[in-house]
Parts: C-alpha cells; structure tokens; sequence
C-alpha cells in the first residue's frame, strides 16, 4: 500500500482524503493529515477516526515523514513549492495541486529538487483523464489535423459573484493568491493548451483587473501566442460573464476540431489544404469537407485517476499521466501573459525575465491598498477552495 500524507484539508484537500480512505484508490491508503486549521483537524478526526496521524503544522508533519510515501499538497498556491521541496528533502514522492506555484522561479527551484530527490513527482492536472481532452490530443498528435494553424479557446464560465471574492481576506489578491483568473480557475486550461498544441514561441496579452468587481487581480484577459512554424494561439478568459462558454477550436491544413458541451466534431478536408491550393486551378474552390462526430471511450476518472496512475507509477513503472516538473510549462504562460499586460510588451514564455516578473510582483503586493469585507479565516481550507 502506497501510504499518503494530505497537507491542507480544505475543499481539495478533504476530498482526495475522503477518496484514499474510502477505498476508490486501490493501492493507497491515507496515513496522515495535516491543516493549520482546528476545525479541519477535528472534522477529519470525526471522519478518519484513530487509524490516521494528524498533525496541526508541518513543521511535526515533516519530523514524521516515515509515516507516508507520498506527500500530497492542497494548501495555498504560493505554499506549494516550498512545502514540495521539504518532502523531497525527507524522501518522499510528492503530488502537488495546480498550479505548480506563484511564479516560475520559485517552481524552477521545486524542479530541482525533484531531480536530486530521486522521488517522483506528480500534479494535480486531472483535466489530462478527460476523454475529451486526451481524444483531441490523439487527434493533433498523430497528424490527422496536418500541420497546425491556429487554436482559439474561449473559457468564459467561470463566473463568480462579489460575495466570491469577498469570502475571505487572501481571496482575489496578489498576496493571498498571486493573481486571479489565470491562477485560480485556468490553470488546467493553460496545461491543456501547451499538452495539446505545444509552447508559444511569444506572448501579447491585455488584461484587466478589477473590471467586473471590487478585487485587485486580473478578471479578464486575451492573450494572443505564436508559434515557431507560424500558427497563432487566442486564449480569452474572464469571470465576468454569464452565461459563459468553453468552446475550443484548433484548425490545421487537414480541417478543424471544434469541442464544446463535451462533444467533438471534426471538419475534415478530404484534400490537405495545401496541397489542394497548390493544384487547384479553377479561380474560387475549397477541399471537400466532411463533418465527423468523434467518439470518445468516455472515460474521466478526474482526480481519482490521477491517485490511480501515481499507484500504478510507484508499483508497476507505468508512465505519469502528468509529471509534476510539467507544471512549471502552463505556469510560465500564465506568467507570460501577466507580464505581458504589465509591461505592454510581447513576452517569451520560454525565457520569462523571472527576477523582472517576481520584483513586479512583489511592488503589487507591497503597494497595494485593497480593503473588502472578510467573512471567512486565513487557514488552509478556505485558501485551499477554488
């Protein structure tokens, strides 16, 4: 049995718990909990009962990391490396929920140490179980869209009232979050986007903070990428409206992929695109299209089958559904786009100036002045809720 360790119990957090303890991960039982939280600590004492350690720090969590063999991270974003790095340092397997951290440097750090670890390392991206998802992959990766054009993601549904953001003191700020839409709701989407299609070559972003409602981070944001061979990327974001959409589109030489409402239709060109306007010679004409409706296995295990892959990773050598060093890739075009709109420059996500980026930062945090209405504790489990 792969013995698990949950650090922040909150909405995340107890979940996985309750998951592991029930019995819907084969393999993995939970040994320990850990929530800075009285409350939690007591909810889940209710719950586990007496075969599980709890621990109210994670000072005393670490001193007994004999206890587990993975260490599973719910706590706040900016929490994630530094807790990840402490677990490497006591010899054990990491999982991490997204996003990977704040910014790249400090994941670039948590990187490292998961390579001189010799442990693995996993993130919560468990968007990549969606059938959807992994079908559209299969799809670009093996070529059946010829080579790529360009991908348009519209993901406006995520709408959140004032009273949202106005649940808790860390809520919506640069120094309880680290940013808003970018790095609460997308960060699956941002993962999505560079597993699918690939990194950006550079990034011109716009974005908005406080928009829609009385918060300091960003609530709205187009980001406009391109590509190496000259396809082009539109992400558009936002929390602000209602009703939303989640439609992907990706367009290539040999049709387009369009999902939304969790179906997928493939416009087929019979005849690669370029081929046909390289020999088509009759002035006005377009390749025969054919609409096809993709089936999918319908699989979609989400954060169970995450917890089943690491299982079947630390005891078969199976392949990680997603390695926690990937992480660190969405993360860098979210801070990407960030800098893009601070700056009002194009930025390179693959070569992010990160002192520029953490010292910009750092003067939000420092100068800012955002006061609201707080109903709810800093503690892990409010912090640890989305």
């Amino acid at each position: 049995m792969i013995r698990a360790g949950v650090i922040g119990i909150g909405n995340m957090g107890s979940n996985h718990c309750e998951n592991i303890f029930s019995g819907k991960v084969p393999g993995m039982e939970l040994a320990c909990v850990c929530d800075v939280n009285p409350e939690r600590i007591r909810w889940a004492k209710g719950k586990f009962g007496e075969s599980v350690k709890y621990f109210d720090n994670s000072k005393e969590l670490f001193a007994s990391s004999d206890l587990m063999d993975l260490l599973i991270i719910a706590t706040p974003h900016y929490d994630h490396p530094e807790l990840a790095i402490e677990g490497f340092k006591n010899n054990l397997h990491v999982l991490t929920e997204k996003p990977a951290g704040v910014y790249t440097k400090q994941v670039r750090q948590m990187n490292e140490a998961a390579d001189k670890s010799g442990k693995r390392f996993f993130i919560m991206y468990n968007q990549r179980t969606n059938c959807v998802y992994r079908k559209i992959r299969d799809l670009v990766k093996s070529g059946e869209l010829g080579e790529l054009k360009r991908m348009v993601w519209i993901i406006t549904n995520w709408y959140r009232p004032q009273s949202y953001h106005d649940s808790s003191a860390w809520r919506s700020t640069w120094e309880g979050e680290g940013g808003g839409v970018l790095l609460n709701q997308d960060p699956h989407q941002l993962d999505l986007w560079q597993w699918i299609v690939g990194m950006p070559k550079r990034i011109r972003a716009f974005a908005s903070f406080g928009k829609y409602y009385n918060i300091e981070v960003e609530d709205d944001v187009t980001a406009y990428a391109e590509y190496e061979n000259g396809m082009t990327a539109t992400f558009i974001t936002s929390t602000g409206e209602a009703p939303g959409t989640n439609r992907l589109e990706i367009s290539g030489t040999m049709g387009k992929i369009v999902t939304e409402q969790d179906t997928i239709k493939f416009y087929r060109n019979r005849v690669d695109e370029r081929t046909f306007n390289k020999t088509f010679q009759r002035g006005f004409g377009f390749p025969e299209v054919w609409e096809c409706n993709v089936p999918t296995d319908g699989g979609n295990k989400q954060h169970i089958g995450i917890l089943e892959n690491i299982v079947n990773v630390l005891e078969k050598g199976e392949e990680p559904i997603a390695d926690g060093r990937e992480g660190i890739l969405g993360l860098s075009i979210s801070n990407a786009i960030h800098l893009s709109a601070w700056t009002d420059k194009w930025v390179e996500p693959g070569s992010i100036d990160e002192d520029l980026f953490y010292n910009i930062l750092q003067d939000k945090i420092k100068n800012s002045t955002f006061k609201k209405n707080v109903t709810e504790q800093k503690t892990y489990d409010v912090r640890g809720t989305h």
